[in-house]
């Protein structure tokens, strides 16, 4: 059978998504050419936001007419739409879905499968049917992750999660109601998932977590996250991973162990994500987020003593319950003085059950939502362009992601978007020396630095299960 996978939503969601996709290789699964050729179709969700919701319903709808048409198909539902409780309701309002899977949790799709593929086998031969379930329990490894026959050798940068969850309850987040609380994962699991991945080819591995710096509190004795990232660099070194990033960060948890601890490994790149969300004092405290606006500028001054040539990159979001004109523009003259590297901007959004939905009015319009959202990109567009700036006529490394247009484009460590062009060699996967001829707010644009000998090493491979 062949399974197809719609992805909604943030970097968690990318990961929970290759998840899946391991455990239907495990099974003999193997991904589409396209939806229409699929005998799965799973919707990962995001509700975030409004918008990220309404575009999974319209997919569920699309996916009535297909179950209607294909009765067959395996229609699956994943993540944060289905939440960690017992969707019951939906169960009611979607008959087309077969399966319910709750965030981070591959499990009962596997189940679903597995119970099908016996239902059909006893129907002919009943100790065939047994084997053939005992010999799919053996093959789940835990930690391990088969990746698609399209990516083994070709993708280079993956995610992998190591905290599950978030316990923080800002406002006006639905994480922590869709997602539950925070649980991190055992090292052995985080380390065997790494080894997996290199082992396929890929050559970048992000840590993820709602919070990641929070990684260990949950466990007594447990490591923090810069033990883990001295963990994983060893486990880099020998597999051949060149490059190891972790996010999302929370201002409360940076300790300076982390920010030592990345400006020593030469493996973890100079790259921090630390929200913001707000520059005004007392909107951030609507939000719950436990610091105020001076806390985090110093933090930022921190970061950067600490880590030289980091790249900070952080969240906002304009247009809160009650954020006044002034108050935003706190929030502009904020990001004009920081000038950081990237911001993730974002209309809010109420969201079900959230404080901010119960309890404080969505008094700012849409229309004024969308100008403060603007000027943002506007600023921010100014000052990115500005930063890139100083890397025109410099010398970069690259490491080489795919083709677009004809060109190689790839990231430096500060996770900058670089292109280059070069027929005589396949760079996919390798480091690259780009010198810099042309920046934007965006990507810059470059030449190979000098002639660069093709990497003759083989890239080991991982067999399929199935």
């Amino acid at each position: 059978m062949q399974y197809h996978i719609w992805t909604l939503g943030c970097q968690m969601n990318v990961a929970d998504s290759q998840r899946l996709a391991s455990e239907l290789e495990r099974l003999g699964h193997h991904a589409a050419p396209s939806a229409d050729e699929a005998d799965i179709l799973v919707i990962n969700t995001c509700v975030v936001r409004q918008s990220a919701e309404d575009k999974a319903y319209g997919r569920l709808r699309e996916l009535a007419q297909v179950k209607q048409q294909h009765p067959d198909k395996v229609i699956g539902l994943m993540g944060c739409l289905v939440g960690v409780r017992d969707p019951l309701r939906l169960r009611e309002k979607l008959p087309q879905v077969d399966v319910f899977l709750p965030p981070s949790d591959p499990a009962p799709m596997v189940e679903f499968l597995r119970d099908r593929a016996v239902e059909a086998s006893l129907r002919s031969d009943e100790a065939t049917a047994r084997a053939a379930r005992d010999e799919m329990l053996d093959t789940l490894d835990e930690g391990t992750l088969i990746l698609p026959m399209q990516e083994r050798n070709r993708l280079v940068s993956a995610h992998v999660p190591v905290v599950y969850g978030c316990s923080h309850a800002c406002t006006f987040c639905i994480i922590p109601y869709r997602r539950g609380v925070e649980k991190s994962r055992p090292v052995g699991e985080i380390v065997a998932h790494v080894r997996s991945l290199a082992r396929q080819g890929v050559k970048e591995v992000t840590l993820l977590g709602q919070i990641v710096d929070r990684y260990g509190k949950d466990v007594p004795d447990g490591p923090n996250l810069a033990q883990l990232l001295r963990i994983v660099h060893q486990v880099a070194e020998q597999e051949g991973v060149e490059r190891i990033r972790f996010l999302t960060s929370h201002p409360n948890w940076m300790t300076d162990e982390l920010l030592d601890t990345v400006a020593e490994l030469p493996r973890v790149m100079p790259q921090i994500e630390v929200p913001v969300q707000a520059g005004d004092d007392e909107v951030l405290a609507r939000m719950r987020r436990g610091y105020t606006v001076a806390q985090y500028r110093a933090l930022v001054q921190r970061i950067r003593e600490r880590i030289p040539d980091v790249a900070i990159h952080c969240d906002v979001i304009v247009g809160f319950p009650g954020e006044t004109d002034e108050q935003f523009r706190r929030t502009y003259d904020l990001l004009a003085e920081l000038k950081l590297d990237k911001v993730h901007l974002a209309r809010y959004s109420p969201r079900p059950h959230t404080v901010s939905m119960r309890t404080m009015p969505d008094d700012v319009p849409d229309a004024e939502k969308r100008r403060r959202h603007a000027a943002l990109e506007a600023l921010q567009a100014q000052i990115v362009a500005e930063i890139n700036r100083r890397f025109l006529g410099k010398t970069v490394e690259v490491l080489v992601e795919d083709q677009h247009k004809g060109k190689w484009r790839g990231r430096t460590p500060q996770n900058k978007l670089v292109f280059f062009e070069d027929d005589a060699q396949d760079w996919r996967g390798r480091l690259a020396q780009v010198t810099v001829t042309w920046t934007g707010p965006w990507s810059m644009q470059g030449r190979l630095a000098s002639a660069q000998p093709a990497d003759d090493d083989s890239i080991p491979v991982i067999a399929a299960h199935g």
